[in-house]
């Protein structure tokens, strides 16, 4: 069983990047590092992941090096687990899962009023505000399932691509723990794409992963 005193003793022993392995664990101590706390990355069906808890989300910006006022998205492994972190009224909730239900799970994120149960180092500078999404992805599906919904974001410093295999990822995290994980990585290699409710209809943030015709779907 991997206890934090664990995790955190086999990061230490990682002082540079010459090994050959460094932080890729299991996918059982990949799920216990990310419940005690840790940064873990895993793939996605858009581009691996840098994930953390919650209340944890600070850790991502400080090793993205990534400014406050580009919040992160909440991933779950289904819709179910999401829509307690966002709050509207009947009849937006009724237009939010319509697109939720054609989309997801998928490369589609919606930027909705965040509930009281978001924290708010999701988004510091707007935290009324949440992105949601739900991979399509049995992988990541599967950590979800066991970790409860997490902060993630793709992995990469700020404003550089998104890295698309374990390796790279390890290489520039040394201190983030990533899935082992053999063969190329399943994914389209493209970010979800991003859209925000108004109040009133949708305004796309980024057009990514999937084609959006937002005339269509108000």
């Amino acid at each position: 069983m991997l206890t934090p005193n664990s995790c955190t003793d086999a990061i230490n022993r990682v002082s540079t990047p010459n090994f050959v392995k460094m932080t890729q664990v299991s996918l059982t101590n990949l799920i216990a590092g990310a419940r005690a706390g840790l940064l873990v990355s895993f793939p996605t069906d858009t581009v691996p992941a840098l994930a953390a808890i919650p209340e944890k989300a600070a850790l991502i910006f400080a090793a993205k090096q990534r400014s406050q006022d580009k919040p992160l998205i909440l991933m779950a492994a289904s819709a179910e687990d999401l829509w307690l972190y966002v709050k509207g009224d009947e009849n937006e909730y009724k237009v939010w899962r319509e697109l939720a239900d054609k989309y997801w799970p998928g490369g589609l994120t919606l930027v909705l009023p965040a509930s009281e149960r978001v924290p708010k180092v999701m988004n510091p500078i707007d935290p009324t505000t949440i992105g949601i999404r739900v991979p399509n992805s049995a992988i990541a599906q599967n950590i979800l399932a066991q970790t409860g919904p997490l902060a993630t974001t793709s992995a990469n410093f700020s404003g550089q691509p998104p890295l698309q295999t374990m390796t790279e990822i390890e290489v520039q995290f040394p201190k983030v723990l990533t899935l082992e994980y053999q063969g190329e990585i399943p994914g389209a290699g493209v970010p979800s794409t991003v859209a925000k409710w108004t109040g009133i209809n949708w305004q796309i943030l980024r057009q990514g992963a999937i084609e959006l015709d937002i005339s269509s779907d108000n």
